[in-house]
């Protein structure tokens, strides 16, 4: 069957050339990933976080570098696999025949490890947990000289570069296209041509709206003969609302934005969607980024002109508020500092391009920053406030969304409910008097004197307690944004080894002093640094705020970074591919600044972005990787935008903006493994406003490489594998959009051929070649033919026919790849 369709689609689509696509991995690949898989990057932060402090602090003293009894050493891979004297003592995936977990719980009166006290019921629940994920571990560093090099190109200022000259002068377009082709010419090679005009603007309309251009756009396009045409194409998908869904929705993969807490309560964050609207804003208002950055790290610190701007500036912290949390932790003193140590390990990633958790419990063992260093910005974040309590379950914070209106509601509310309250109260004073009086003098009066009123009495109690309760259920509500706000401030002591209850010296606020160029902010006491943060960050001179974003820019344009560890600037990233290139765009973003949308317009309007995909042999055979950017890579749409393509061309796609879908209320329990799941994808507006749960995406989205919600991904992975082929082949995405895009082909009065003709247009952007509708046509008359026993019904078999088509041109590489 899937031979079957995959000729069919060879046949209806006329798709790219084998060479242009990615291919299926070899089998011998393939074995040899089965035997050893990559642990992924959740997985190595759960080992970061939750097990590497237990072996260091409990294992790791006689069974490490300077100590290994029994042979047996837990401080690497390689020596957790091979095990001790006695043989293994881990089998990943089965923890129920490791010996370290039978050892840690005890279960062998003569194995009981560590012999001097048993393991905390939840640490024995990690370590479980991480036998039962394959025992990940991050791989031991080869002896690198450069090491902790304090002169990491990364942490010092971007250069003042001049704009290199190059022979073919009339090729660059702009000055990006000089630092491209300087190294191309400097090793003997060519740019590839340009691409051709449908090619060019299906590029950039996915690029700025992740939506197909419709076959309208395509005709207005080919008909403008103006030298400024792409130009006017840019600035009009930059305009498109459309555009902020699209970057937005870059941005959320970096903030690891989601939609419930994922861990162990799997509860809701009902008013998370209000911090993903404000990012969808922020990038269509061009908002600049060392002020988006800013009111994301402190926008509960900064002044505010307005309400409007106020509530802005209080849902952009959500940023430092949308992570996992371990709700039910009984140690409220390790819950704050995980909720911490999540918080500065996504601003590394996110902001500054730095792995700086991994100095948690130790110095970072690849980069110059120090476990004082780490405590410096736990300090920070530990006097900002992001739970309103600890205790089991604990509950984050939320910022509420006041107004002058809403707080007159709640006023005259209070003074009414006050007001019902003193009559109530009135009255009972003046009944128990009254009762009081009817007793005997030596008798000892009931416990509730109400009990002697007069029904009259009780009566009109009755009538004025209801009418207390009816305007206290009526309290207005105010709208709330989970955020953080301002704690007690106070500088953090390092915790040894990571351990909260293990504390060594107190260190002050600060920034790693290896980040060379902007000015050492200084820390007071009134605050608790958010605001220094933000204005150090943001300095001209910093050396990784603007390099990092403008080489996330660049991957999601071209489908890798200059550097393409985007997360990673740190010595274990890799070197820029044009340092000289990166600093210079890094520089060009302040000066412009800190504008997106400029960024957008010289890179889009570069003569690089513009390339086409067919270079040739000998550029391919000296740049594999295309890492001289001679060439535009085919590249796979991500989940979202595959899903919103099939809804648009079957016409289906609701555009409404904003907004939640979310069919819990907020920290109401969404699912569990076991016996919950009211998660709900049934809708078809666009793919950002599906709720993102953790623990449970959705299945379109988990098997085309969406990433994990739990921590920052700027660089999403794609894989090829069976599974995606089968949703191509099966799911009801598919066949509903192929059905719905069938239904669109036959609302009018066209010919078969016309059709051909407008489904080609609709879902390619071009026209079928007269091969293709031969063939089709063919095969829509075999298949109408073959209907007919089934199905007496003409129209029926013909929209079933035209179905088919549809879902085969669907399926095929042409529709989910872009060139």
């Amino acid at each position: 069957m899937m031979i079957g369709l995959l000729l069919w689609t060879l046949l209806a689509s006329g798709e790219p050339a084998p060479s242009e696509l990615p291919q299926p991995m070899a089998a011998g690949a393939v074995e040899k990933a089965a035997e050893e898989p990559k642990p992924t990057a959740e997985q190595l932060q759960f080992f970061e976080n939750r097990v590497r402090p237990i072996l260091v602090e409990h294992c790791q003293k006689c069974h490490g570098e300077k100590k290994s009894q029994a042979s047996l050493r837990l401080d690497s891979r390689e020596g957790v696999m091979r095990g001790g004297d006695q043989g293994p003592v881990i089998i990943a995936g089965k923890p129920a025949e490791s010996e370290l977990i039978r050892a840690v719980r005890y279960e062998d009166a003569d194995l009981k490890m560590p012999p001097e006290a048993k393991l905390k019921d939840e640490q024995i629940a990690d370590l479980t947990k991480w036998v039962e994920m394959g025992a990940p571990f991050p791989a031991t560093a080869k002896s690198n000289p450069r090491t902790r090099d304090p002169n990491h190109w990364s942490f010092q200022p971007p250069a003042n570069v001049a704009v290199p000259t190059v022979k073919d002068a009339a090729w660059a377009r702009s000055p990006i296209d000089n630092f491209i082709l300087s190294k191309l010419e400097a090793n003997g090679q060519v740019p590839t041509a340009q691409a051709d005009k449908r090619t060019l603007l299906r590029r950039a309309t996915f690029d700025l709206t992740g939506l197909p251009p419709t076959p309208q756009e395509v005709a207005d396009f080919l008909a403008d003969e103006q030298p400024n045409a792409f130009a006017r194409v840019v600035e009009r998908l930059l305009a498109s609302p459309a555009y902020g869904e699209r970057w937005g929705r870059h941005w959320l993969d970096v903030a690891r934005y989601a939609d419930s807490n994922g861990l162990d309560e799997n509860v809701a964050f009902g008013t998370a969607w209000r911090y993903r609207d404000y990012v969808v804003e922020a990038f269509n208002k061009d908002k600049p980024y060392d002020q988006f950055l800013a009111e994301q790290l402190a926008g509960d610190l900064l002044k505010a002109t307005d309400d409007n701007q106020r509530h802005e500036q209080l849902i952009a912290t959500g940023f430092l508020a949308l992570g996992p949390k371990v709700l039910a932790e009984v140690d409220e003193a390790k819950m704050h500092m995980d909720i911490v140590d999540e918080q500065i390990d996504t601003f590394g990633r996110a902001v500054l391009g730095l792995t700086l958790g991994c100095a948690r419990c130790h110095d970072h063992k690849f980069d110059p920053i120090q476990a004082a260093d780490y405590y410096g910005f736990a300090g920070i974040f530990k006097s900002t406030r992001a739970m309103e309590n600890y205790k089991k379950l604990a509950r984050w914070y939320e910022n509420r969304l006041e107004s002058p209106a809403a707080l007159a509601a709640e006023a005259g509310q209070a003074a009414l409910v006050a007001s019902k309250k003193q009559a109530v109260d009135a009255l009972v004073a003046k009944a128990d008097e009254t009762a009081k009086q009817t007793l005997p003098a030596d008798s000892k009066p009931p416990e509730k004197l109400e009990s002697l009123y007069p029904d009259e009495t009780k009566m009109e109690l009755k009538r004025l307690r209801d009418e207390l309760a009816k305007v206290q259920a009526t309290a207005p509500e105010f709208p709330t944004a989970i955020g953080v706000t301002e704690a007690e401030v106070a500088d953090e002591a390092i915790r040894l080894r990571g351990n909260p209850l293990k504390l060594g010296d107190v260190v002050p606020r600060h920034v790693p002093p290896v980040v060379k160029g902007p000015e050492t902010p200084q820390f007071t006491a009134k605050e608790s640094g958010r605001r220094e943060l933000v204005a150090w960050l943001t300095d001209p001179r910093h050396p990784l705020t603007s390099r990092v974003m403008v080489n996330r820019v660049w991957r999601w344009h071209f489908g890798k970074g200059l550097v393409r560890t985007t997360d990673n600037f740190g010595l274990l990233g890799e070197a820029p591919s044009h340092p000289e290139l990166l600093d210079w765009l890094a520089r060009r973003f302040v000066a412009d600044d800190w504008s997106l949308k400029s960024l957008h317009r010289l890179i889009m309007n570069s003569s690089v972005y513009q390339q086409g995909s067919q270079a040739t042999p000998g550029l391919v055979a000296q740049d594999p990787e295309n890492r001289w950017f001679g060439r535009a890579d085919v590249r796979r749409m991500e989940a979202e935008v595959i899903r919103d393509t099939m809804l648009a061309v079957a016409g289906a796609l609701d555009r409404t903006m904003g907004g939640t879908i979310l069919a819990v209320k907020n920290r109401g329990y969404l699912f569990d493994h076991t016996s919950k799941d009211l998660t709900d994808y049934n809708s078809n507006r666009r793919s950002l406003y599906l709720p993102v749960i953790r623990n449970n995406r959705y299945d379109v989205f988990q098997l085309l490489d969406a990433p994990d919600a739990t921590i920052p991904s700027g660089d999403r992975t794609t894989t090829t594998v069976a599974s995606q082929a089968l949703l191509m082949l099966n799911s009801d995405l598919v066949m509903k959009a192929a059905a719905g895009l069938a239904e669109r082909l036959l609302s009018g009065s066209q010919t078969d051929a016309e059709r051909m003709q407008q489904l080609y247009a609709i879902a390619y952007g071009r026209n079928a070649s007269p091969e293709e509708v031969e063939a089709n046509l063919a095969f829509l008359a075999g298949l109408e033919k073959s209907l007919t026993m089934r199905e007496p019904d003409a129209a029926a078999r013909q929209r079933q026919a035209w179905s088919v088509l549809s879902h085969v041109v669907l399926a095929a590489n042409e529709f989910v790849y872009v060139k």
